[in-house]
C-alpha cells in the first residue's frame, strides 16, 4: 500500500480563533480544526490545545510532517519566533510559539504576520496568482494587510512588518487600540462598525452586545442606522484603499476577512471612494477582488509561509 504523502501544519492565530490544519503538496486542507482564542488565557495552554490538534491530525491522516508553517496576529518576529505586544493576549509577549512546536514536533517552524500569510496564500493558491505586486488587506477584529513585491513579502527597516491598519485616515477620529487617533483599523474594522452603531443609533444602547455581523444583516432588511453603520464604515475602508493605491499602485488588491463576509454591502461605496481619491495614478489598472480562498485563508497561508520559506526558491511566491 502506498504511504500517505507529507503534509504541512498549518496554524492560524488571529484575535478570536486559533484555527489548525493540515496541507497537502496541491495546497488543498485536508483537515481543519479550530478553539476559540482566550485573549487573557496562559499561552502554555493555548499552545497545548494547538498540540492536541495537530497530533491528533497527523494521527488521523496518518501522513508525516515535512514542517509547520504559522500565521499570527499583531506584531511578531519572523526569524526569532518571538511574539511582540500582541494587543489580543497581553500576556504572551516575548512567548515563542516557533520554539515550541519545534520541540513538540521535530521539525522545522516558521511565524509570519498573519497578513503577510494571508498575501502569500493569495499569491500563490488564490486570486493573486501571478501578480507581482499585490497587497492582501483583512478586515476583520482589526484590519492587516501584507505586502507581496516581486514575488516576495516585503519587510520594513529591521525587517519589521509595515502596519498598514493603523495608517491615519481621520486625525479627529476615535481613539485606537494601538493608543492613535483616526486609525484605519478603528475607522473600518468589525467593531468599528459595531461602535458606531451603538454610540449613534437610537437604539445602540439598548444592543450593548451587536456584532458587525448582525449590524450588516439588519443592513439588508433596510434599517437605516445599520445602513449608515455600513456606509461609514466602506468609506473609510475607500480611503484606506486609495492611499495603498496611490502609494503602491499595485497590480491587484485582495480583501478577505470577517466583513468581508458581506462584501457586496461595501465594494460599491469602497470603488466610488477610491475614484474620488486617486488622482494621480491608474487606480484603474488596480484589480480590486474578493479572496477565493474563503474561510481556508488563514490556514493556507499559513501552511504556505513554510513552504515559501523553507522550500526552493529563496522565499519566493
Amino acid at each position: 500500500m502506498r504511504a500517505p504523502a507529507a503534509v504541512v501544519g498549518a496554524v492560524d492565530i488571529g484575535g478570536t480563533k486559533i484555527a489548525v490544519g493540515l496541507e497537502d503538496e496541491s495546497g488543498r486542507l485536508v483537515t481543519r480544526s479550530e478553539v476559540p482564542t482566550r485573549g487573557d488565557g496562559e499561552f502554555g495552554c493555548a499552545m497545548e490545545r494547538v498540540i492536541a490538534l495537530l497530533s491528533q491530525a497527523t494521527r488521523e491522516t496518518g501522513s508525516p510532517l515535512l514542517g509547520i508553517g504559522i500565521g499570527c496576529t499583531g506584531p511578531v518576529d519572523p526569524f526569532t519566533g518571538a511574539l511582540g505586544n500582541v494587543p489580543f493576549f497581553p500576556s504572551w509577549e516575548g512567548c515563542n510559539p516557533v520554539s515550541v512546536l519545534s520541540n513538540a514536533f521535530g521539525v522545522h517552524v516558521v511565524m509570519e504576520n498573519d497578513a503577510d500569510a494571508a498575501a502569500l496564500g493569495e499569491a500563490r493558491r488564490g486570486t493573486g496568482k501571478g501578480r507581482n505586486r499585490l497587497i492582501c488587506v483583512t478586515v476583520g477584529t482589526g484590519i492587516g494587510a501584507g505586502i507581496i513585491l516581486d514575488g516576495r513579502i516585503y519587510r520594513g527597516v529591521d525587517r519589521v512588518h509595515p502596519e498598514l491598519g493603523h495608517h491615519t485616515v481621520e486625525t479627529s477620529g476615535p481613539l485606537c487600540s494601538c493608543g492613535a487617533r483616526g486609525c484605519w483599523e478603528s475607522l473600518g474594522s468589525g467593531p468599528a462598525i459595531s461602535e458606531w452603531f451603538k454610540q449613534n443609533a437610537p437604539d445602540g444602547g439598548t444592543s450593548p452586545d451587536i456584532t458587525a455581523e448582525e449590524v450588516c444583516a439588519r443592513a439588508r432588511t433596510g434599517d437605516p442606522w445599520c445602513l449608515r453603520a455600513v456606509d461609514r464604515s466602506a468609506r473609510y475602508l475607500g480611503i484606506g484603499l486609495a492611499n495603498l493605491i496611490s502609494v503602491f499602485a499595485p497590480d491587484a488588491i485582495v480583501l478577505s476577512g470577517s466583513v468581508m463576509k458581506s462584501a457586496d454591502l461595501f465594494l460599491d461605496r469602497i470603488r466610488s471612494t477610491i475614484r474620488e481619491n486617486c488622482r494621480l495614478v491608474p487606480f484603474d489598472r488596480t484589480a480590486i477582488s474578493l479572496s477565493s480562498l474563503g474561510t481556508d485563508a488563514g490556514l493556507i497561508g499559513a501552511a504556505e509561509v513554510w513552504r515559501y520559506r523553507c522550500e526552493g526558491g529563496g522565499g519566493q511566491v
